[in-house]
């Protein structure tokens, strides 16, 4: 494989998610160490006997912010990802570009999961006459990258990576990926979920993945407390435009960082069961991929889902990969604020990597009233760290069910 030594810079950012309706509303409420963590209004705890009835979710109607006609042709999870892509597209200054130079790369952990089974129920209740004839481009799973494809006109490729709660992380790898390789001059990555909903609330309840701080939701998502007893399902999209850098200088777009490296691994360990030894081996190859030292990454913005196993096991794996060069390194969970968006929590994290690097701070990780003694590295607890002057690199993990490691590195412009 030939890479292009060309370097790929990030131009445009848009999300929506818990904390806010874009970027600027999301940074803010992150520095401030905003839970959104709340009880759902509805009677599904009644209803279903559900045993979790909070979550994060995103503060917005999509049918107030797209048209009725395009809304109602998409599940929740590709309106989220069509808001977040027209917020980075228009960021990045809505490039020129020529139609086959330019790539979607979006993730999901699950897709249109409110589609499959509301039609399934119609299906039931009334008969297959009764299913909406878009029920399969809502359904699929890159309904949202192809969405995002004809709404821009990108023919370089349109891609979907179903990496359970890595996807959205590895959409930015493979973006980084297209454009190294010369695939592509401009790509929009990212990614996008949307299932608050109560089969995967039932789901994640009974594999006891999830929180069951049913009366205090706001302070339940807590990674690295000494109490963590599991995440808080959230919501929501984020999206990168990506571009070679010589593509973004040439059409004077401002730039706020790079991409500078990736790592794959899978684990071939356990469906459920994370391995510290997978995750150091993607993290590793993503700061070698980068070129950097150890000593260079400063932040890192962990996977750091609140679970008692995950979260020592990554910071282990963290410090293993960098070969114990950590006292310069600041660790951040901002799932103690958005919750877990699952395929799209590695776009939305990769969206703090890239600001953490262009602002210089790393934003907080809340809820942790007891650090656990068996926490082995610095965690910025509930307040934001200033990070260092001069060439940082902040590094973004996620991994998922199935073994499933990614690390992408960000670097300041």
């Amino acid at each position: 494989m030939k890479l292009n030594p060309t370097r790929v810079a990030v131009t445009g950012l848009g999300t929506v998610n818990p904390l806010g309706a874009d970027v600027a509303s999301t940074w803010e409420a992150a520095l401030k160490g905003t839970s959104t963590a709340r009880t759902l209004e509805n009677d599904w705890k009644e209803r279903y006997g559900l045993s979790v009835d909070f979550a994060c979710t995103v503060p917005i109607d999509p049918y107030e912010v797209l048209s009725r006609p395009e809304a109602k042709k998409l599940d929740p999870v590709g309106q989220y990802s069509l808001i977040a892509a027209r917020e980075a597209w228009k960021d990045a200054g809505t490039p020129v570009v020529d139609p086959v130079r330019l790539g979607v790369v979006v993730g999901t952990g699950i897709g249109g999961v409110w589609t499959i089974l509301d039609q399934w129920d119609l299906v039931k209740e009334k008969g297959a006459r009764r299913v909406n004839p878009f029920t399969v481009p809502m359904l699929m799973a890159n309904s949202s990258s192809a969405h995002i494809e004809l709404e821009l006109g990108a023919q370089a490729g349109a891609h979907t990576p179903v990496s359970a709660c890595a996807s959205g992380a590895e959409a930015v790898a493979q973006a980084f990926d297209m454009i190294r390789l010369g695939r592509a001059d401009v790509v929009v990555a990212g990614g996008s979920e949307a299932c608050v909903h109560p089969l995967p609330l039932a789901g994640f309840a009974n594999i006891r993945a999830l929180s069951t701080r049913v009366d205090d939701p706001a302070t339940a998502s807590r990674p690295y407390d000494r109490d963590r007893d599991g995440f808080v399902l959230g919501e929501g999209a984020a999206i990168l435009v990506l571009e070679s850098e010589e593509h973004a200088k040439a059409r004077g777009a401002r730039i706020y960082g790079y991409v500078s490296g990736r790592g794959m691994a899978s684990d071939a360990h356990h469906i459920s069961a994370p391995s510290q030894d997978g995750q150091a081996r993607a993290i590793r190859e993503a700061v070698t991929d980068a070129g950097l030292s150890a000593t260079d990454v400063v932040h890192v913005n962990a996977h750091g889902t609140s679970t008692p196993l995950g979260d020592i096991g990554e910071l282990k794996a963290v410090a293993q990969a960098l070969d114990g060069q950590t006292d310069q390194l600041v660790v951040s969970s901002t799932k103690s604020m958005t919750g877990h968006l699952l395929g799209g929590a590695g776009a939305l994290e990769s969206v703090f990597a890239v600001l953490a690097a262009h602002h210089r701070v790393a934003p907080p990780s809340i809820n942790i009233e007891n650090l656990d003694p068996e926490v082995p590295l610095d965690i910025a607890v509930n307040a934001p760290r200033d990070l260092p002057a001069g060439d940082i690199a902040v590094l973004n993990n996620a991994f998922g069910f199935g073994g499933h490691d990614v690390a992408v590195v960000a670097t300041n412009a």
